[in-house]
């Protein structure tokens, strides 16, 4: 049976679809590229994180995590504050035979900081919030994202629609969206798209999806279908990394590093 590639083994294919994706892609892009490239079977892209059973991660999302900060942290490739990577030299087209040099282990306790904290909100929205008082987080979230007239619909029966709003797009234009937040443990399905979008239908062309876990292949697929209303969605993996880019909840603390200019003395 055909097994889930090691982050090592990803290190190369990561590159490879930064190429054929023009010297940049995010997350979803790189991802979606290396599974067509490998021909990863579907049975595995899907299986969850197995040390992280409540989180919003595949097996293959989490090894791919690794790869790229491997990649990173040997200076390859870098990645901007929304979530794009791209190539730090995109003059080279090909990546075969690449041969990274020993990974830090800096590389590595920066991951698993990152992996730790994620981890343990993760199990937070999903084992210490109340239903409603996760709707009142997603409520508030959206507020801080710049959205109006957000409203929690879902406790009065909406059919699958738990809120709407109104969004703005640089101020100027704006559109009503309708959204669904489930707070859930695995992999929202197809299924679960196609039933919102049902129930979409008549309100908005809109949608927003927000879960704590994560999205299937086919789900993602399902979400951006020719001709259907697109739904954009946000798994636990993106939430908990939106919740620390607002401090909601998360608090950052920066170390202070002060070193001397001799340079700048001498030129008085």
């Amino acid at each position: 049976m055909k097994k889930i590639p090691t982050r090592e083994q990803l290190l190369n294919p990561v590159l490879q679809a930064l190429v054929e994706l023009g010297g940049s892609g995010s997350i979803e892009e790189i991802n979606e590229k290396i599974i067509i490239n490998l021909q990863i079977p579907e049975e595995l892209v899907n299986i969850p994180h197995i040390k992280n059973k409540e989180g919003g991660q595949t097996e293959l999302e989490y090894q791919l995590a690794w790869s790229r900060t491997m990649l990173r942290s040997n200076g390859y490739i870098t990645n901007s504050k929304r979530g794009i990577w791209a190539l730090v030299d995109n003059s080279n087209t090909s990546v075969e035979g690449i041969n990274l040099p020993k990974i830090q282990l800096s590389a590595y306790q920066q991951e698993d900081l990152e992996e730790n904290w994620k981890s343990k909100l993760q199990k937070i929205l999903i084992e210490k919030l109340t239903p409603d008082a996760f709707e009142r987080l997603i409520q508030r979230f959206l507020r801080e994202k710049g959205f109006s007239q957000v409203e929690v619909t879902g406790r009065s029966g909406d059919g699958g629609v738990d809120g709407k709003g109104i969004a703005k797009i640089n101020g100027i234009l704006s559109f009503h969206i309708v959204f669904q937040c489930k707070k859930y443990q695995g992999a929202v399905s197809a299924g679960h798209i196609r039933d919102f979008r049902g129930a979409m239908v008549g309100r908005t062309d809109k949608g927003l999806f927000i879960t704590t876990g994560y999205f299937t292949r086919d789900a993602i697929k399902e979400a951006t279908r020719d001709g259907t209303p697109t739904i954009d969605l946000i798994d636990g993996e993106k939430l908990v990394e939106k919740l620390k880019e607002l401090n909601l909840g998360v608090n950052v603390e920066l170390i202070e590093k002060i070193s001397i200019d001799e340079k700048w003395f001498e030129g008085i």
